[in-house]
């Protein structure tokens, strides 16, 4: 039987912004949490090389000139999980009789009792389910009036009847497998009916008690409906309110399709567009059969927005520099510093080029717990000075690599919270990594740092702005570079970026396994980003049989590939092998010594390109991508480098096996396990250079920038920004 988690330790000093980037003439609201008295600290800080790495080129966060620094009171600012619903009563249920029903699907079941539905703040009633009874509750105090000593079963779907007389001072408690196993099982008492209040909220799924929520329930719950009758057992009676999820399954509003509208809305964003009880497989889309997918899925550990009060909002200035930056907030012993994004003005560039800053992956990462607080990652926390993270203050959300308690995927992520992993420094491996051990927001650092090294002169954009302004964001910039791992994208961001490509811009693909899962968002649901891992891929969780389709925008999910948009149509190479967090190298093609393509090698004398590095020890690594004309790569590719003597941990992605020996470009599986560099024209005159590994940025810093790798990169951007490029 699983426990509930314990609690865990308060974080002494942690927040957010409420946007990810900001243009000049916009502000930034900063919300913290701190525990203690006094005030907070707050500093602009330019965010540079965000690896801790003492044997690299280190942290190097500086504040800003011009007085940007702050103080403010501390307080501490709780974020509550778990979601459940919560809809106006309107006086109905304190008619002389009614019936409450509803459809329960449990997914987990503890000895402790999870409400299913209660009604009342702090007086009414609660039904609630254990792994052995179903109870129903008088509130305040938690007594059992009625008792059913009927464990329902992990996800078998069952209908719960509560009919309550009051005139008779009676309650009866049925339960009944719809799979018609069994007959109901039900239980009859004397019920002292507390006078509930006209505007008596009915919440699903968690009962409000002690001044929160509480006993969250696990699992799915479909038709609410609340009806009139004569007697206890009355079969028919006037409907006073159906709750029917099948209605807005994009929105977070629950509609009320009874004569009295009493509409109501969840709360921390529990999954939508889920199988319901009456899902037969004849349907897989929800759009068109939304009556099959009336459920609703509630999760004890779902977050949405987090709601803490800002503490701190300043603008940016106009004439403000675009780039990477942070408030370093302050108070006691304790530090943390809060990243976010300047843009360039609107319609202006700054710059030759623009860095596409890899958000949506940051989010989709958000708070990855890996279970990997060993030892050795505590002692190069100590030793380096860096944050902790997820495993150790799980009080935040994880994110869409991790499971929910009761086994089922985690298909939302929220950037509205604290996202401890998206922090200079914060380390992903540790033990037994050659290098840095990091990923993501510290990891694109390295590419960031060596273009301010190279002085190379850059604008900085994210997944986000480009989703929501398109092709227009990245328009004049001679080159667009993304960092280490843009892996989630939406089809406004990847429309764009073929746009640009088409219209003549060049793009650096500078990471592995890019392209890879689209995913949704929807103004109804600001700060959220949504994932179904549907039919295949390397993936952390599967989406259930016929829930492939996003809530938020109705659109298949799962792999750009799936969708018809394979990473080598954009960029040449797409995700082939995936190993340990470790790298190898690149030796140079024949390909690669043509008159028109050797200038990206000019002044490399390296045999084996990248064999070093800060990420896993090489610049071929953890992720690999590969050219592939039957995906999409163009005849205009060259294959200028490929990677070789990778280790036994690295296998061919799922996508590409159709048995154990067999795969779908006809290669043996093995061969497969490559990371291909590639250049490569489009129709409309630009160029795409693609290094086909997560790890080919962790080089860059090696050796004081000063190597075979950073030497490559800066031919290629030199091509690109070149007035005379294309």
């Amino acid at each position: 039987m699983t426990s509930p988690t314990p609690p865990a330790p308060d974080i002494p000093l942690t927040g957010y912004t409420d946007e990810i980037s900001v243009r000049p003439g916009g502000h930034i609201a900063i919300k913290t949490s701190a525990v203690g008295t006094g005030h907070v600290t707050a500093e602009l800080v330019s965010i540079g090389s965000a690896d801790p790495n003492p044997d690299g080129s280190g942290l190097a966060i500086t504040p800003v000139p011009g007085g940007h620094e702050w103080s403010f009171p501390a307080r501490r600012q709780a974020l509550v999980l778990g979601s459940f619903g919560r809809v106006p009563t309107g006086g109905i249920l304190g008619r002389p009789v009614v019936t409450l029903s509803f459809n329960v699907e449990p997914w987990l079941l503890r000895e402790t009792p999870s409400a299913l539905v209660s009604a009342g703040e702090g007086q009414g009633f609660t039904i609630a389910a254990s792994a052995t009874e179903l109870r129903l509750e008088a509130e305040p105090g938690g007594a059992s009036a009625c008792v059913v000593p009927f464990g329902m079963k992990r996800r078998v779907w069952y209908r719960v009847t509560l009919a309550l007389a009051r005139r008779d001072g009676r309650a009866r408690l049925s339960v009944e497998p719809l799979d018609g196993r069994s007959g109901p099982e039900t239980a009859e008492a004397a019920w002292p009916a507390p006078s509930l209040p006209q505007d008596a909220p009915l919440f699903i799924a968690a009962a409000h008690r002690d001044g929160g929520m509480r006993a969250h329930f696990n699992g799915r719950i479909e038709d609410v409906r609340v009806t009139a009758a004569a007697a206890i057992g009355e079969v028919t009676g006037e409907c006073l309110a159906f709750w029917d999820f099948a209605r807005g399954i994009e929105t977070q509003s629950i509609i009320d399709a009874g004569p009295r509208g009493l509409h109501g809305h969840l709360v921390n964003l529990p999954t939508r567009a889920v199988r319901g009880s009456r899902w037969d497989g004849s349907e897989h889309r929800w759009t068109h059969r939304p009556d099959h997918y009336a459920a609703v899925h509630f999760h004890e550990d779902d977050i949405g927005d987090a709601g803490w009060k800002t503490d701190l909002e300043f603008p940016i200035a106009e004439g403000f520099p675009s780039g990477i930056y942070g408030v370093r907030l302050r108070h006691g012993s304790a530090s943390d510093v809060i990243p976010f994004f300047v843009l360039p003005p609107r319609g202006k560039r700054t710059a030759d080029v623009a860095y596409l800053a890899a958000t949506f992956t940051y989010q989709a990462y958000a708070n990855h717990a890996r279970a990997n607080l060993d030892a050795d990652m505590h002692a190069r926390i100590e030793a380096w000075g860096t944050p902790l993270g997820p495993d150790t203050y799980p009080q935040f959300g994880f994110s869409t690599y991790n499971f929910h308690p009761d086994g089922s995927g985690t298909a939302y992520s929220s950037r509205l919270r604290p996202v401890l992993t998206l922090r200079p420094g914060f380390l992903t491996f540790a033990g037994g990594v050659v290098g840095s051990g990091l990923r993501h927001f510290p990891a694109d650092s390295h590419l960031t740092e060596f273009m301010r090294r190279s002085g190379i002169a850059f604008d900085v954009v994210t997944d986000h702005d480009l989703d929501r302004e398109g092709v227009d964001l990245l328009r004049g910039y001679r080159a667009v570079v993304t960092g280490s791992h843009p892996e989630y994208h939406t089809k406004r961001t990847l429309d764009a970026l073929k746009a640009y490509t088409g219209s003549g811009g060049n793009l650096c693909y500078l990471g592995g396994n890019g392209f890879y899962w689209r995913i949704a968002t929807s103004a109804l649901a600001p700060g959220i980003l949504e994932v179904r891992r549907a039919e295949g891929g390397i993936r952390a969780w599967a989406t259930e049989p016929g829930e492939n389709y996003h809530a938020l925008d109705g659109e298949y999910g799962g792999l750009w590939r799936r969708n018809g948009r394979p990473p080598q149509a954009l960029v040449g190479v797409g995700f082939s092998s995936q190993g340990l967090f470790e790298g190898s190298y690149y030796v140079r093609t024949e390909a690669s010594r043509d008159p028109s393509v050797a200038w990206v090698f000019e002044g490399v004398e390296e045999e084996r390109i990248g064999d070093y590095g800060f990420s896993g020890g090489g610049a071929a690594g953890f992720e690999l991508d590969r050219a592939d004309p039957e995906l999409g790569t163009p005849e205009s590719a060259v294959i200028l480098a490929r990677s070789e003597l990778h280790g036994k941990s690295f296998i061919p992605v799922h996508e590409e096996l159709l048995t154990h020996l067999r795969t779908v470009s006809g290669e043996p599986p093995q061969e497969l396990v490559r990371a291909e560099m590639v250049l490569m024209s489009t129709a409309g005159g630009g160029q795409v250079f693609s290094t086909g590994s997560i790890t080919f940025c962790g080089s860059l810093p090696w050796n004081d920038f000063d190597n075979g790798v950073a030497t490559i990169l800066r031919n290629v951007l030199a091509r690109f920004t070149a007035p005379t490029a294309n």
